[in-house]
């Protein structure tokens, strides 16, 4: 069987499909990544990817940006280590197809982190150079069942970038944008040239997480 993807998004879960993992989106909560983890986990998964979009925190990231994190930290101070022998494998495979990856660390949120003050903040505290909302998860999953995990993710938003209201709407349990995210737009209108803005970058983000992922597809479905 090939290696599990944990994501938020059902785009992103469907893309690492693409490249041959099994994929849960967990929708950018806590529970419901938590319950992906563990369909993944009791479906006999070798090993864990997190997988998907993150937001920049090193401010020399920019979108489209592919990341490997050779360590994730969560807000408490806890760390973790990816596999080394797969982390490694990953890189040469990257650097054999003149694809760049940037392997600093990875911070694991509980919640979005949605404006460029916090998130300077967040890298001055913690040198990490992106952060997303699964990554924290799927490590600590990882040590439970004794499997190794890895991140593979892509950013989204730059460091400097500040996040439209509309962004924060909850995804639905399936991992799609929920129809709620019009009511912000009509309570908040101004946001909407934000919006379109971050939509643009965030396709260019998937088309980015696609494109890496296709090309590594082998070394990442092997664990």
């Amino acid at each position: 069987m090939a290696t599990g993807a944990v994501t938020g998004l059902a785009a992103e879960a469907e893309i690492a499909r693409q490249a041959g993992l099994v994929a849960a989106a967990g929708a950018g909560t806590a529970a419901g990544t938590e319950r992906a983890i563990r369909s993944l986990v009791e479906q006999g998964v070798p090993g864990l990817v997190s997988f998907g979009l993150a937001g920049g925190l090193a401010p020399n990231l920019a979108t489209g940006a592919l990341i490997a994190p050779a360590a994730v930290r969560g807000l408490d101070d806890e760390a973790h280590w990816v596999d080394v022998e797969w982390h490694a494998r990953l890189t040469r495979a990257a650097h054999a197809a003149g694809i760049s990856l940037v392997v600093g660390g990875i911070l694991g949120s509980e919640r979005v982190v949605a404006s460029g003050t916090e998130k300077a903040r967040l890298h001055h505290a913690t040198h990490a150079i992106a952060v997303d909302l699964e990554s924290h998860r799927v490590a600590r999953a990882a040590a439970r069942a004794r499997i190794p995990f890895l991140v593979f993710r892509v950013i989204a938003d730059a460091a400097e970038r500040d996040l439209p209201p509309a962004a924060l709407v909850p995804l639905t349990r399936s991992g799609h944008p929920s129809i709620r995210v019009l009511g912000s737009i009509v309570a908040k209108p101004g946001q909407l040239s934000a919006l379109v803005r971050l939509a643009r970058e965030t396709r260019t983000a998937l088309d980015a997480l696609r494109r890496g992922a296709l090309a590594l597809g082998a070394t990442l479905r092997h664990a």
